[in-house]
């Protein structure tokens, strides 16, 4: 019988799946980001990037960028036009359609959300250096290029 720390480690085979590590890994990294940033904020985030890199969207295209419902999507667009960060209008192509875009006040919350995201990040990485950041970055770009989703 091993140690008492052996005791409380995942069995060997167990920690030397690469999706395990990867999957610990991402709990280790939402632990993480739940400290600088509110669930609320996250979710935020990935909207208001998505309008800034994509332009106007629609929220049925919101959803299918982030992979999110489309009951949720309503909800964070909801919260985030109340609170000033975005504008919705309706579709000039498709008046039952509406589109969703970030507006100023929208983009300086993104910037500081996203620096609230880069210190849980770095927190995380913090026992890389910043080549071993870069080349586990592409690595996993790279795995996940090879798993995209097919079309529906």
């Amino acid at each position: 019988m091993g140690d008492a720390n052996d005791d409380l480690q995942p069995p060997a085979r167990l920690r030397a799946l690469t999706s395990w590590q990867a999957s610990r890994v991402s709990t280790i990294g939402a632990r993480m980001t739940a400290r600088y940033m509110p669930l609320t904020a996250r979710s935020d985030f990935a909207v208001l990037a998505a309008l800034e890199e994509y332009g106007a969207l629609s929220q049925a295209d919101l959803g299918r960028r982030l992979g999110l419902d489309r009951n949720d999507v309503s909800g964070i667009v909801t919260r985030l036009q109340t609170g000033g960060h975005l504008d919705r209008q309706a579709d000039p192509g498709d008046r039952r359609r509406n589109l969703v875009t970030i507006n100023q006040a929208g983009r300086r919350y993104l910037e500081q959300i996203q620096r609230n995201a880069d210190k849980a990040q770095a927190e995380l990485l913090s026992s890389l250096d910043e080549d071993e950041r870069g080349q586990l970055h592409a690595l996993l770009v790279k795995v996940l290029e090879g798993h995209k989703p097919e079309p529906a």
